[in-house]
C-alpha cells in the first residue's frame, strides 16, 4: 500500500504535489518523495518519513516545473531504507522517473531478464525499480528521438506482458509528459482528472479521488484494468486500453481499510461500502443472538467508525466513542515490527471510562490482521471497567498472505492462519468474536450502484487472481518476510530503548 499522485499543470506543480501527497499519508508513513521537471531537467527530493518532515521550504523552492510525481510509500517485505524511497529514475531512454503502488509477483524473474537480456543495472532490491527498467527498456525498443503517444503505450502493452501482479504506476518522462497505467486485474486503485484554470486545463493522476477533490480537481473516471493514460507535457490527454484480456478484480481490502471514506474507487463510494458493512454485520449478529445483551456499540478509531455507526442503527444500541486518539500517532497496521505497533497502542488510544464501566460492550473494528491492537484495547476496555468485551471485525478472518502491496505477507503472522473463530477469541482476550462473513462483504462493496463481479480477497480466502501464486512462492516471500523482520525489528527495538532510556 503505497499512494502515488502525477500532475502536468500550467505553472510550478511542487506545492499541489506536496498537498496530494499529505492527503493520500494514510497510504504510508515510512517515506515520501516529489521529483519535478522543468525546462529538460529533473529536481528531486526524497527521503524517510512523513510527507511533513521530508519536505522543508528549501526543498520546494527548488521542486521547479509544471509537471512533476510523488510517491508516499509503507515498506512490505524488504528494507525500509531511504535508497528504496521513490520515485526511482533512469537516465535512458529521455529521463524516466517512476512511482509505484503494488507488487510484482514475478519479480526476481524480471530482475534475471533485466540484467541478463535488457543489459540494465537495478540498485535497490525494490520491484518498482525493475519495474521503472522494464518500461524504460520497452520504450527505448520504439528506438525515437521523440516518443509518440503511440510508443508510450506500445510500451506500456509490453510491461503487461512482462510483469505479472498488482500495480498502479505513474512515470515521467523528461519533457515529454506524464503516463499512469493500472495492472489487467486492476487489483490496485488510480485515478484521474481535470481543473480548468486561467491558463488552461491540468491534469492529475493518483491513488484516490480524494486528493483530486481537495485540490479542486474533477474525477473523470478511474483507470480502467490494463488501461494507460498519457498526458503530454502541454496538456494533450491519451488513453488507450494496453491489455489483451483485462478482468476488474479489485482489491477488496482498499474499501475494508486502506482508503478513506471520502474517496471513490472503482465508482463504489468507500463510505456507502463501510455503512453496508455495519448494516451486514447487524444482520449477523441479530441471527446468532436475536437476544444479545449488548449495552453500547465503540468504534475503534477510525476507519471502523462508519461500519460501526450503521452497526447500532441496525440493533438500536446506543453509539458511544469510548477511545480518545491521539491524532500525532500513525497507524500501527502499517508500522514495520511488532515492537513498534505494541509500544504505539496505548499512545494511541485512552480509554473513556464512563463508557465502559459496568456495560457490556460491543468493540467494532476494521478487521484482526496480527491481533496485536486488538488484544490490548480489549484489556484496555476491561481495565475501564466494562462487565464483558465482544469484538466484531468489518471483515472476515485475515487467514492468507497477501502479495499484490499489503503487507501482510507472512501466514505466521496471521492471528487466524490455521485457527478458528473461538480460538481467535481466546488469544485476544473477547467474550464473544464475530466476523463479517466474504459473501456479505463483497455485497456491501459490489452491491451499490455500480456492480462489480469479482474482486481480489486473496486475504481472506487464499485465491490469488493473478494465477501464479503457489505454496512454492507464498514459502519464499514468508521467509524473506521473517529474515527483514528480524533485522527491522531489533533495530525499532533498539530506537525505543534508547528512548526510553
Amino acid at each position: 500500500m503505497c499512494g502515488i499522485v502525477g500532475i502536468v499543470g500550467k505553472s510550478n506543480v511542487n506545492q499541489a504535489l506536496y498537498d496530494a501527497l499529505t492527503v493520500l499519508q494514510h497510504r504510508g508513513q515510512d517515506a515520501a518523495g516529489i521529483v519535478t521537471s522543468h525546462d529538460g531537467r529533473l529536481f528531486l527530493r526524497k527521503d524517510n518519513g512523513l510527507v511533513r518532515d521530508v519536505f522543508h521550504q528549501r526543498h520546494m523552492q527548488r521542486l521547479v516545473g509544471h509537471m512533476g510525481i510523488g510517491h508516499v510509500r509503507y515498506p512490505t517485505a524488504g528494507s525500509s531504507t531511504s535508497a528504496e524511497a521513490q520515485p526511482f529514475y533512469v537516465n535512458s531512454p529521455y529521463g524516466i522517473t517512476l512511482a509505484h503502488n503494488g507488487n510484482l509477483t514475478n519479480v526476481e524473474q524480471l530482475a534475471k531478464e533485466i540484467y541478463e537480456s535488457d543489459l540494465r543495472h537495478v540498485n535497490t532490491s525494490s520491484d518498482s525499480e525493475v519495474l521503472l527498467n522494464v518500461f524504460a527498456h520497452e520504450l527505448a525498443q520504439r528506438g525515437k528521438l521523440q516518443p509518440t503517444e503511440e510508443d508510450v503505450f506500445a510500451a506500456v502493452i509490453d510491461v503487461h506482458n512482462r510483469c505479472v501482479g498488482g500495480y498502479a504506476v505513474v512515470a515521467m518522462i523528461t519533457g515529454y509528459g506524464i503516463v499512469g497505467f493500472r495492472d489487467p486485474h486492476g487489483i490496485r486503485p488510480i485515478v484521474f482528472g481535470q481543473r480548468h484554470t486561467d491558463e488552461g486545463v491540468e491534469y492529475m493522476i493518483a491513488s484516490e479521488s480524494v486528493s483530486l477533490d481537495v485540490l479542486g480537481f474533477t474525477l473523470i473516471r478511474d483507470l480502467a484494468p490494463g488501461e494507460a493514460v498519457y498526458i503530454t507535457e502541454d496538456g494533450k490527454l491519451h488513453t488507450r486500453q494496453c491489455a489483451v484480456a483485462p478482468k476488474l478484480t479489485p482489491c477488496i481490502f482498499e474499501h475494508v481499510y486502506l482508503a478513506r471514506p471520502d474517496s471513490i474507487i472503482d465508482g463504489v463510494s468507500v463510505y456507502k461500502a463501510r455503512l453496508r458493512m455495519g448494516e451486514k454485520l447487524a444482520d449477523k449478529i441479530l441471527r446468532e443472538r436475536p437476544e444479545h445483551d449488548i449495552d453500547v456499540v465503540i468504534p475503534i478509531p477510525d476507519t471502523s467508525r462508519t461500519a460501526a455507526l450503521e452497526l447500532a442503527n441496525h440493533l438500536g444500541v446506543k453509539f458511544r466513542e469510548g477511545f480518545v486518539k491521539n491524532r500525532y500517532i500513525g497507524r500501527t497496521f502499517i508500522m514495520p515490527g511488532q515492537a513498534a505497533r505494541k509500544k504505539s497502542v496505548r499512545q494511541k488510544l485512552n480509554a473513556i471510562e464512563l463508557e465502559f464501566r459496568g456495560k457490556n460492550v460491543m468493540l467494532v473494528d476494521d478487521s484482526i490482521v496480527r491481533g496485536t491492537t486488538c488484544k490490548q484495547i480489549i484489556q484496555m476496555a476491561r481495565e475501564a471497567g466494562a462487565k464483558n468485551v465482544y469484538f466484531c471485525s468489518a471483515a472476515p478472518a485475515v487467514r492468507y498472505p497477501n502479495v499484490y502491496g499489503i503487507d501482510m505477507p507472512s501466514a505466521h503472522e496471521l492471528i487466524a492462519h490455521n485457527r478458528t473463530t473461538q480460538d481467535v477469541a481466546d488469544l485476544i482476550g473477547a467474550d464473544w468474536l464475530i466476523y463479517q462473513d466474504l459473501p456479505d462483504l463483497i455485497e456491501a462493496v459490489g452491491g451499490g450502484k455500480i456492480k462489480i463481479e469479482q474482486f481480489d480477497c486473496a486475504v481472506f480466502d487464499g485465491k490469488y487472481v493473478t494465477g501464479d501464486v503457489d505454496e512454492a512462492y507464498l514459502n519464499k516471500i514468508e521467509q524473506a518476510r521473517n529474515d527483514s523482520s528480524k533485522i527491522k525489528t531489533q533495530a525499532v527495538s533498539a530506537i525505543i530503548d534508547l528512548y526510553n532510556n
